[in-house]
């Protein structure tokens, strides 16, 4: 249904800032507005399309802590998968799991014996980031299908030995960056690619917060203690070191175990702007700059971070903030619109690039000569230019689930074999992107990436 609405504000004379707070309302003078309800696909609902004989996906879930119960929420509503198994180092964690999943299923400090179960198919991997590598590794040398959290690696090593077991082992990967498939980036990729937009040379996103929650300073359980949690198996291969629960429950802090902004918040951010564009390939060179501003409780990673990244076409700003809470904009700013996600809504503004006679520099004329320029532009433009286009609105529905859209997408690759949404491959160049803002602050020095190495240089 169209919504056609009048405007009395001229876009030539709204900050950036001011766009993206105005969000759907920030029109172009005279433009109409269409505003569209987008449907969301099959998979999350009754049906599982793709699905060849109807039979469930058996999986396990290897991590039920924040995010692997935020997962099983969603894959309960999965109509083609079937929870039977579940693993994690906190014995609060094993049966906030299965609370999540709704099922009584075996559960276990383990990971590996679950994969040593023939009636497994697949496995979802939610574990801090500096055990994505062996749980991965296991994983595939098992015969399993994998679902791995983001961001999917650790550092660079990781992610390209990551790679290189899943396509030698020919195993489905699925990264979890599930923006890849939520309808409204569906949208705008279908617009992007359409040129609609016109020449895209600058993309902006940013991710801010602004409560200890938001920067994971997340309370201790009371029944934390060594007795309840297998300190020795999360410290793997990170430092030796006495058992720590903030560290456990904290790690995105540490460099020890997580990647800080950039691989908590930047993925998300640099996963959906690869989505939309169709980039797949790791930066040419990132700059960062940032600072540990409020958040001095030992972390060693900032609370403010902003990244400049080079590609061989387009220059992406990206900027995370746990100080002052403005949202998750996506910004593409394109010669002929404007497109800017924000949540579930999508909004395209048409620029307005209509012929018009030069003003300013005649300021500096005589008004013979100025008189003689615009009596010579009119004659030379006598038709008046179109009206502005439509500015167009997308939105996803209340309560809208894109995660368990990117689940499905999986389960249904499991069976048919085809190709994921979000591969090794796209998730390792978006986690490179990651690593590489983390190198720059730290050394405060230009990433670089040398493809032929497979390493950051700088």
């Amino acid at each position: 249904m169209a919504v056609h609405a009048e405007d009395p504000l001229n876009i030539q004379s709204i900050s950036r800032r001011d766009f993206v707070r105005l969000g759907a309302g920030a029109v172009a003078a005279g433009a109409a507005v269409r505003s569209t309800l987008l449907e969301p696909p099959v998979l999350a609902a009754q049906t599982s399309p793709g699905s060849t004989t109807g039979r469930k996906i058996r999986f396990v879930s290897i991590g039920t802590g924040i995010r692997g119960c935020d997962l099983l929420r969603s894959a309960r509503n999965v109509p083609n998968g079937e929870l039977v198994g579940t693993a994690d180092l906190y014995d609060m964690h094993q049966k906030a799991g299965l609370e999540a999943y709704g099922a009584n299923v075996p559960t276990s400090r383990d990971y590996r014996s679950l994969l040593d179960r023939k009636d497994v198919d697949a496995v979802i991997v939610a574990v801090s980031d500096h055990l994505h590598r062996r749980v991965v590794l296991d994983c595939v040398a098992a015969g399993k299908d994998v679902y791995c959290e983001k961001p999917m690696s650790h550092n660079v090593a990781d992610g390209q030995a990551m790679v290189e077991a899943v396509q030698s082992g020919k195993r489905i990967f699925q990264a979890g960056s599930q923006r890849v498939s939520n309808i409204v980036y569906k949208k705008a990729a279908e617009i992007y690619r359409s040129g609609r937009l016109g020449e895209v040379t600058y993309i902006e996103g940013h991710s801010d917060r602004n409560s200890p929650s938001g920067a994971w300073v997340y309370p201790i359980p009371p029944d934390a203690s060594p007795a309840t949690i297998d300190w020795q198996s999360f410290l793997r291969d990170a430092p030796s070191r006495p058992f720590d629960p903030v560290r456990f429950f904290r790690w995105r802090c540490f460099t020890d175990y997580g990647e800080g902004v950039a691989g908590d918040l930047y993925v998300h951010l640099m996963s959906g702007i690869q989505c939309i564009s169709g980039i797949n390939a790791a930066p040419i060179r990132a700059y960062s700059s940032g600072s540990l501003t409020h958040f001095k409780d030992g972390r060693e990673y900032p609370d403010l971070l902003a990244t400049l990244y080079d590609y061989p076409s387009v220059t992406i700003n990206l900027h995370c903030n746990q100080n002052s809470a403005q949202g998750e904009p996506i910004i593409f700013y394109g010669k002929e619109a404007t497109m800017v996600i924000n949540g579930n809504t999508l909004t395209v503004t048409p620029q307005d690039t209509r012929p018009q006679p030069e003003g300013y520099s005649l300021n500096g004329w005589t008004a013979a000569t100025k008189q003689q320029y615009l009596n010579e532009w009119h004659a030379a433009h006598p038709t008046p230019a179109p009206a502005l286009g439509e500015a167009e609105v997308y939105n996803a529905p209340a309560g809208y689930d894109d995660t368990a859209d990117h689940i499905a997408n999986f389960f249904s690759a499991v069976e048919t074999r085809q190709p994921v949404v979000e591969d090794e491959v796209f998730g390792h160049h978006a986690a490179i992107a990651c690593h590489m803002a983390n190198f720059s602050y730290f050394h405060r020095n230009v990433a670089t990436w040398d493809d032929s190495a497979k390493a950051i240089k700088g």
